[in-house]
């Protein structure tokens, strides 16, 4: 039952298919299935179609779908796993966002995906996002990363507004900092003191296990 469960629960985060992976993270739960285990089943799949993704076999729809449907499931067995105290292994916790004035989110989301399936705790704080509230979050969350996405260019800056932020806080030196989005190059990253820039979402995960020493 544990074994068929799991695989379900898989399956239909691989076909997009959000209120069935729902349904099936309750299903797990009912049938006293670990919370942590179920996770990794769910980030298993994820990974999967992550991989397919930087192939070229599937595109953004198919991921943005996969991710829907690993949303539903993960917030259901995060619960469980806060109200049991289970943890999950992981190489290190991310706190990622588009900064204050930006609202695009679909690269974002798409490098916090490919995060939580390479294997990070990720918080993923939405968009519109402004300094204090980068540095609150690296602080509750204990970061060892902060990810920022930008754009536009006439939101770029807020990346080093955010960076200053963090000296004037005293807590760089605790935290990687990487960057990215439409607006952003290599030399820009570089001229705001940032640790680390990729231009795509395959690139962000392998830059932040770099980061992390993995």
């Amino acid at each position: 039952m544990v074994v068929e469960t799991l695989e379900n629960l898989k399956r239909v985060v691989k076909e997009y298919d959000a209120e069935a992976a729902a349904d099936w993270a309750r299903k797990a739960l009912n049938n006293k299935v670990d919370p942590i285990t179920a996770m990794n089943a769910v980030t298993e799949a994820i990974r999967e179609v992550g991989d397919r993704f930087g192939k070229g076999e599937l595109w953004l729809p198919d991921l943005v779908g996969a991710t829907g449907a690993m949303q539903a499931a993960m917030h259901i067995l995060e619960a469980e796993s806060k109200r049991t105290g289970a943890k999950r292994q992981s190489l290190g916790t991310v706190v990622i966002g588009t900064v204050f004035g930006d609202i695009h989110n679909i690269g974002k989301d798409m490098v916090s995906t490919l995060l939580i399936a390479g294997g990070f705790e990720v918080r993923n704080l939405g968009v519109n996002i402004k300094a204090e509230e980068f540095i609150e979050a690296v602080e509750k969350y204990k970061a060892d990363i902060l990810a920022m996405s930008a754009l536009l260019t006439t939101t770029a800056l807020e990346q080093r507004k955010v960076i200053d932020a963090l000296k004037e806080k005293g807590i760089r030196k605790k935290v990687k900092v990487m960057v990215g989005g439409g607006a952003i190059t290599a030399d820009f990253a570089k001229s705001i003191g940032a640790d680390g820039y990729d231009p795509t979402a395959s690139g962000a995960v392998k830059l932040a296990k770099r980061l992390v020493g993995k």
